[in-house]
């Protein structure tokens, strides 16, 4: 398994060891990101100046994707055979935002990811803060574990363990102390939050560290924006479940702009089966790819 690239070197975890390698020709533009099942030859001793040479990527379970904006046609491949999101967003310092949520909760239905909400620093919050948070998902089977900085992350680890989980989230979130918590010796460089509440970038690098109770956990840079111009518009509406099943009630080629205009999901959300906030994401997100002009 590739468990860190930089510069055109892979590192990779074969038989309990580190094997350096890189991309051998005939794999043509083909990318290989961390996460990835790779064939090597050459010399695999793992030695300080052994370099072997990745000449096949096995099929990928899973494809964890963004771009950089909604409009951005470019693709970046996150991560691959990924068996969970974990969405790390601080309750305060950064302050929580819904939308980048909906965001990469889209992206994990689309990938076939299953999604975990985790929230940081409890002990910053006030009293209640968390459950109001959570609320704006209560109508979904979202799974949601909360952190505390003094505390240690029992409940996020026992999710983690045998599985294969990334965690996304914006800069100064807390994700690489959380990493340095699960895996002691990881040794990820953590920083603060400037005055204007974003994050210093820390990590550089995606990597993939193997956790003591069994899985692994890979650390991503902090990100700036969460970009869904690869998801159709079909996918992104079956990242709102709680809207999908009223959705049936339109008229076909809805495109779910407004009662107007003949969508039933006003009159869905009126009836309690999902919240006014939920709708309103879902059209900004719309909106944004530049699926309909609002």
């Amino acid at each position: 398994m590739v468990v860190g690239v930089d510069r055109g070197r892979y590192t990779c975890w074969l038989d309990d060891q580190v094997v350096v390698a890189m991309r051998a020709r005939e794999l043509g533009r083909k990318s290989v990101v961390v996460g990835d099942r790779v064939a090597l030859v050459g010399d695999l001793s793992g030695g300080p100046d052994a370099l072997a040479r990745i000449v096949r990527i096995a099929e990928r379970r899973s494809v964890l994707r963004r771009t950089a904006d909604d409009d951005d046609p470019y693709e970046r491949v996150i991560v691959a055979n990924a068996d969970q999101l974990v969405i790390v967003t601080a309750l305060v310092d950064p302050p929580p935002r819904t939308g980048f949520v909906d965001r990469c909760l889209v992206a994990a239905f689309d990938a076939g990811v299953d999604p975990l909400l985790c929230l940081t620093k409890a002990d910053l919050a006030a009293d209640g803060a968390a459950e109001e948070f959570r609320r704006h998902w209560s109508a979904l089977d979202l799974p949601v574990v909360t952190t505390r900085r003094d505390d240690e992350p029992v409940e996020l680890e026992e999710r983690l363990n045998g599985r294969l989980s990334v965690l996304i989230g914006h800069s100064g979130v807390g994700k690489s102390t959380l990493v340095n918590r699960l895996v002691p010796d990881a040794e990820r460089a953590t920083g603060g939050v400037s005055a204007v509440g974003k994050g210093r970038h820390t990590s550089t690098s995606a990597v993939a560290l193997a956790l003591p109770g069994g899985g692994w956990v890979i650390d991503t840079p902090g990100v700036r924006s969460f970009g869904l111009a690869h998801v159709s518009p079909a996918s992104l509406l079956a990242g709102f479940p709680d809207l999908a099943e009223g959705a049936e009630e339109c008229p076909p080629g809805c495109e779910h702009r407004s009662a107007e205009e003949g969508c039933a999901l006003d009159e869905w959300v009126a009836e309690g089966h999902a919240s006014p906030e939920r709708l309103a994401s879902y059209r900004y997100l719309l909106a944004s790819r530049g699926d309909f002009v609002s």
